[in-house]
């Protein structure tokens, strides 16, 4: 068996026996709230009848232990049961909300990937020079400012003042392609402010480390142009820290992206956390808090898989 098949089976085992971990957090946690599920879910007003009734339907009759065997196998095999807000099935829901999310995220990815690779080379090229300074203190301040603040400026700049983008990002099945991207960029910008700093500071990182070592040296000693000896034997080289600070950042795009959706109103799964948690839609919750977690394991997953294929001498060792 080869390195690559020995690091997914091996990493494989250690993310379902995270995943195991997480399960048994949500459900638990979910246990430890305050107040009776069913007296919320029914109000005040509700007779003890029909608590009692809902506390059957629900399976509250039962220990925890049982009820959380009963929900992970559900899990296991894409039953997540049925919503109690709404009584509609909680799989088809989260599949959709959750495609709505990735494609936010291949937008923003789409948009943020080459400008943090651009800028990272380009900073690089240029140390210490004006635009390296420039670029470096604007995305600095991106991203030390708050997501919701960020949004909000978008929404009062581009939406508000200038009637640019929607406001609000209400998109459904039925819409055209372009149009679905139409009203996704607001949420895309804010996004891509987010992250494209960690990458193009990886990147600028990574290509100046590579440019204190010999052979690069002796690439400079031969009168290639810097330009040249970046792209071609620096960035080369880079690929390993790279590739796994930008698949670690698409997977902030999958499972962070609860504030971002709730300031624009986007349907995707954190809009649909945060709604349910509002609706003490436990079955919900849970699904949506083990999606989001499933989704960062095979993110990182695929980022180690990437670094060995990126980097012979990890896969002789794997």
């Amino acid at each position: 068996m080869n390195s690559v098949a020995r690091l997914v089976l091996r990493r494989l085992a250690i993310g379902i026996a995270l995943l195991l971990v997480v399960s048994l957090l949500v459900f638990f946690a979910v246990e430890l709230l305050p107040g009776d599920i069913a007296q919320a879910l029914l109000g005040q007003s509700a007779t003890p009848e029909a608590i009692s009734t809902l506390r059957e339907q629900m399976h509250l009759d039962q220990p925890a232990w049982l009820r959380y065997v009963h929900w992970l196998g559900g899990f296991v095999v894409g039953d997540l049961g049925k919503s109690l807000a709404n009584g509609q099935d909680i799989a088809e829901t989260v599949w959709q909300r959750l495609g709505n999310t990735i494609f936010l995220a291949a937008f923003t990815a789409s948009i943020s990937v080459p400008i943090a690779l651009g800028l990272g080379i380009l900073t690089a090229t240029w140390r210490g020079s004006v635009f390296d300074r420039l670029a470096n203190s604007f995305v600095l301040a991106a991203i030390s400012t708050p997501e919701f603040f960020l949004a909000y400026i978008l929404i009062g700049v581009l939406s508000v003042k200038m009637g640019l983008f929607p406001s609000i990002s209400n998109i459904n099945d039925g819409l055209p392609f372009w149009e679905r991207l139409y009203r996704t960029v607001l949420p895309a910008i804010t996004l891509t402010l987010v992250v494209t700093a960690h990458m193009m500071r990886m990147t600028r990182a990574s290509i100046i480390n590579i440019l204190s070592t010999p052979y690069i040296e002796m690439a400079q000693l031969k009168g290639l142009r810097r330009s040249v000896i970046i792209v071609r034997h620096a960035l080369s080289n880079s690929w390993v820290p790279i590739i796994n600070v930008v698949v670690l950042n698409l997977a902030y795009l999958i499972t962070g992206v609860v504030i971002v959706e709730v300031a624009f109103v986007y349907p995707g799964l954190g809009l649909l956390l945060v709604d349910s948690v509002s609706k003490r839609d436990v079955p919900v919750v849970q699904s949506c808090c083990m999606i989001f977690a499933a989704t960062y394991m095979l993110l990182n997953l695929l980022a180690d898989i990437l670094s060995i294929l990126a980097n012979p001498r990890a896969q002789e060792r794997g």
